[in-house]
């Protein structure tokens, strides 16, 4: 499946259906739902507020392959933010003591079994690999 959305938060709730509408389709576990909402929603959210010098819409795409979860995000017209080279958040660390910022992207990589990224023709693509249980 593949749908592309407007740059703006409000899109939110039409990603969440959209999201939605896989996971019933392929009848994915609370497990799978949870892990790709919340990959979903944390890097559209950083492309709409890092990539503010682009109107370009964004395009989403959630693939089941075997027993693997695809997904990619697609941004037009942007700087390049390579997700994989972003340092670790170190959790162990005081809340106070912590840099604002990277714990959603932390969680993500985290959370899959395989990031990727690529940057070409000022478009930046990032798939993600989620390995299903049997």
């Amino acid at each position: 499946m593949q749908k592309t959305f407007k740059r703006n938060l409000n899109s939110l709730e039409e990603i969440f259906d959209f999201v939605n509408e896989f996971i019933a389709d392929y009848k994915l576990d609370d497990t799978a739902s949870y892990t790709i909402n919340l990959a979903v929603e944390e890097l559209f959210t950083n492309m709409v507020k890092y990539g503010q010098n682009t109107k370009n819409d964004i395009q989403i795409e959630l693939n089941k392959e075997n027993n693997d979860l695809v997904i990619s995000l697609t941004d037009y017209d942007v700087e390049p933010f390579d997700i994989t080279k972003a340092k670790d958040v170190d959790v162990g660390q005081h809340l106070g003591e912590r840099k604002v910022g990277g714990l959603g992207i932390h969680l993500v990589k985290k959370m899959m079994d395989e990031v990727n990224y690529e940057y070409k023709n000022r478009t930046s693509k990032i798939t993600l690999i989620k390995h299903l249980e049997n």
